[in-house]
């Protein structure tokens, strides 16, 4: 495109807008360049780190998190372009489930960072300020779990039974898996950290369950035309993106957590009071986004036998979706 096809096409678009394009050309004439450290607002970014004590690591704490909630917000990103596209092709459903995958690599893999970079001492001396605060409250991360499966795949094993899909959805937050680690086990009681959890985002999640019922990632797996449901290289992605979330980077978080809150026999407990052992291992809650891409074998040993690894399939006869 030549510099007058290129001012033509200004003009057609503002101009479809029903806007004199001239004002804009005029704007443009004025306007300052962008920069870098304006367009990623650098500073802004920089002075969000405000720590609680003078101890140093718990910069590293703090920053540590952020990124975390900057990547669950890319993969909240890419989910929304695969639940809203209401004609989605296997490839499209693939290459999003890849960057998520991906995603989720550098959050399982960057476990180190704070677990090897920060000192045992210090961590234990900030941490008594955070309470009762806890990484249990990211709300982007629950949305993840939201729009990647269906509610019943969240609800606290001991109760499926008892949802459908008639099932209120306050019911089914009150019933979801993690809510058990805000309980005080020994009480029976909402722990502050529930409450507090509970207060700020229980009509954000409501409306968030609703939105996504239909279209998250399993379901919207589901209405995805027979054949394209048995490609296999989206039923891989589909595996490997459930044994990411709900194994590897679990199993990365459980390995960081008893680094710190373990010595000796002695088991601290989580800033939040959970009983972070149980609610953490993928043995106990298992959590299972696409049970049906998972062979009965698979699904029993679940956090048993797969906490490294899985298996890719090359044919879809073991899964208990295809199977007549």
């Amino acid at each position: 495109m030549d510099r007058k096809e290129l001012i033509d096409a200004i003009v057609a678009k503002y101009e479809a807008m029903g806007q004199n394009p001239d004002t804009y050309l005029s704007g443009l004439l004025h306007a300052e360049p962008i920069t870098y450290w304006d367009y990623i607002q650098v500073d802004a970014l920089l002075g969000l780190q405000i720590q609680r004590t003078q101890l140093p690591d718990e910069m590293v704490f703090i920053m540590y998190h952020q990124i975390n909630e900057l990547l669950f917000k890319m993969i909240l990103w890419e989910i929304d372009q695969v639940s809203h596209d209401d004609a989605i092709t296997t490839e499209k459903f693939t290459k999003h489930l890849s960057r998520i995958s991906r995603y989720f690599d550098m959050l399982s893999n960057s476990f180190t960072i704070m677990g090897d970079g920060m000192d045992v001492d210090q961590y234990m001396k900030f941490r008594d300020t955070l309470t009762p605060a806890s990484g249990f409250q990211s709300a982007q991360y629950r949305m993840v779990e939201f729009a990647s499966t269906e509610l019943i795949n969240l609800i606290d094993y001991r109760v499926r039974k008892t949802i459908n899909r008639d099932t209120p959805y306050e019911y089914a937050m009150a019933n979801l898996y993690w809510q058990a680690a805000g309980v005080d086990h020994k009480t029976g009681e909402k722990s502050a950290l529930l409450k507090n959890f509970e207060e700020r985002y229980t009509d954000e999640f409501i409306a968030f369950m609703k939105e996504y019922n239909t279209i998250n990632l399993w379901t919207k797996f589901k209405t995805l035309p027979k054949e394209d449901q048995q490609d296999i290289e989206l039923i891989n992605a589909m595996r490997h993106y459930d044994h990411t979330v709900n194994v590897k980077w679990v199993m990365h978080h459980f390995g960081a957590a008893k680094k710190y809150l373990t010595k000796g026999e002695d088991v601290a407990e989580a800033t939040g009071g959970s009983e972070w052992q149980k609610y953490m291992h993928p043995r106990y809650q298992r959590r299972i986004f696409f049970p049906e891409l998972w062979s009965e074998e698979e699904l029993e040993n679940w956090g048993v036998t797969n906490l490294e690894d899985h298996e890719t399939v090359d044919q879809v006869d073991s899964l208990p979706l295809f199977k007549v």
